[in-house]
């Protein structure tokens, strides 16, 4: 498939800028591109046994060059988890595996505090994804048991169907559980993809029927031009700026409210880039192709019609005829993200496959559901690191949404007039950039002596106006109620 010269030409560009970073992000980056590639190769080994022990055979060596000496951590605490999943009772094993697997986590960013060398950021990230996908199997094998253990009440002939529906998985062995924690596939930055997605790249063949490389090239063409986009805006407006007396000093109280755009428009192109080159490695792999009838969710993988997979898999030529997809392991979909009006919709569309994590293994099993949301925010919190930014970023979302919501539901979906609905959607849509700049920014200062030097010179203007549209917005519920 031939690539237009225009994109070639954005490519070569982007090459200049990648060649112009330091060696830690050449070293990942190169690890990502290089993933992409050896994808093709991959796709095309027959023999399941082969192909699946130099996935992991890869794996492994990517994450030595990338981590190091620190590659002792996500080997020591998959190995823990392997007997924690295949050894222990399946009532509670994921608890088990939630609880250690975090505490680790928790101890591989606090090393230095403990006598041993820091732990570098990219083998944090590595640790980051390995967390995810450990404690997400370990939730397979407990549900799978639960449901394992109610088909017994089913007749013979619904039991397939019911068995089906809830795509239960055989318990995996140690060597399973270490095999799918570091194939290389999203062993670096994810996306997050479920045991069964994984086993079904070996034992099913949608990858023969999918387009495998027309779908990666679908995805990578704009990679480019949000290299270019970061590189100029962090040339521009770089985020040390904030951390610096001149920037208390020389600028004016509105330029710093602004210098929050740029500050997350440049962590946004960033995360882009890995975003959509993470998908590309799966996409590239054959990895997370289901039939599109399946209806397939990011993270989770076929939602309906399990019957079918059963169906293709013994019929070669009705498999060819499928159309497939890659919705299983899409993480961003930029467009909606950027052009959704509020807060709670631009997020759906952002980290997919971890909100499904999140909202799979904490949301929906955390017991008090008025505790559910702010829950899953500090353990999001808590998964990214131990730094405070983490915290007043992620933990500040829940005190706005409910704000939000009351605009969503009593006028923004209640308007008739076009006019009105507009003025409310861009009201509403000012509301989410800022939140988002203000947020992106504290997240990313990290510490909570530049997170308070920021807020102070702003006079706490995001909580503000949190606090005023909380306000606003139930006087006029007030007067909407009394009116009618």
């Amino acid at each position: 498939m031939c690539l237009p010269i225009s994109w070639l030409v954005v490519l070569f560009v982007s090459l200049l800028i990648y060649f112009t970073m330091d060696l830690d992000d050449i070293i990942y980056l190169s690890s990502l591109l290089f993933s992409i590639g050896f994808g093709n190769i991959f796709r095309k080994i027959q023999n399941k046994s082969n192909k699946r022990c130099l996935a992991t055979i890869v794996g492994v060596v990517i994450v030595l060059i990338v981590c190091g000496k620190h590659t002792l951590h996500p080997i020591l605490c998959t190995l823990i988890n392997s007997f924690i999943i295949s050894k222990c009772n399946a009532r509670f094993c994921h608890i088990l595996s939630f609880s250690f697997t975090f505490a680790y986590l928790l101890f591989a960013r606090c090393t230095s505090y403990f006598g041993f060398p820091e732990v570098t950021g990219h083998a944090n990230l590595v640790q980051m994804i390995l967390t995810l996908k450990l404690v997400g199997l370990a939730f397979e094998v407990h549900d799978s048991e639960r449901t394992k253990s109610r088909l017994d009440d089913f007749d013979d002939s619904d039991a397939p169907s019911a068995y089906l529906e809830t795509y239960v998985i055989t318990r995996p062995s140690v060597a399973d559980v270490f095999h799918y924690a570091f194939c290389y596939i999203g062993v670096l930055t994810g996306p997050y993809y479920k045991y069964k997605t994984y086993w079904d790249l070996f034992y099913t063949r949608h990858a023969e029927f999918t387009p495998c490389f027309e779908q990666t090239i679908e995805r990578i063409k704009f990679v480019p031009l949000y290299m270019i986009l970061f590189s100029l805006s962090t040339w521009l407006f770089p985020l040390r700026y904030v951390g610096s007396e001149e920037f208390y000093r020389d600028s004016s109280f509105l330029y710093r409210v602004l210098y929050a755009y740029p500050c997350f428009f440049s962590y946004r192109m960033r995360l882009y880039v890995g975003f959509i080159l993470s998908e590309c490695v799966c996409t590239m792999a054959g990895l997370g192709a289901y039939p599109a009838r399946t209806q397939p969710k990011p993270g989770k993988g076929p939602t309906q019609d399990f019957a079918s997979l059963v169906s293709l898999a013994a019929s070669s030529d009705q498999a060819k005829q499928e159309v497939y997809n890659f919705e299983t392991v899409n993480t961003v979909n930029v467009w909606k993200a950027e052009s959704d009006p509020t807060v709670r919709g631009s997020m759906r569309y952002w980290n997919i496959s971890v909100q499904y994590w999140l909202a799979a293994y904490v949301y929906h099993r955390f017991p008090k559901k008025s505790l559910r949301l702010f829950i899953v925010f500090v353990v999001s919190a808590l998964w990214h690191g131990v730094y405070s930014g983490y915290y007043v970023s992620l933990c500040s979302v829940p005190l706005y949404l409910p704000v939000e919501d009351i605009f969503v539901t009593n006028f923004w979906k209640k308007e008739e007039s076009r006019i009105q609905q507009y003025c409310w959607t861009s009201c509403l849509f000012f509301m989410k950039t800022y939140q988002f700049a203000y947020w992106g920014t504290t997240f990313q200062l990290l510490r909570i002596s530049a997170i308070l030097k920021y807020l102070i010179s702003i006079y706490f203007l995001p909580y503000l106006l949190t606090g005023s549209m909380f306000l606003l917005g139930m006087y006029l519920k007030n007067v909407r109620v009394k009116n009618h």
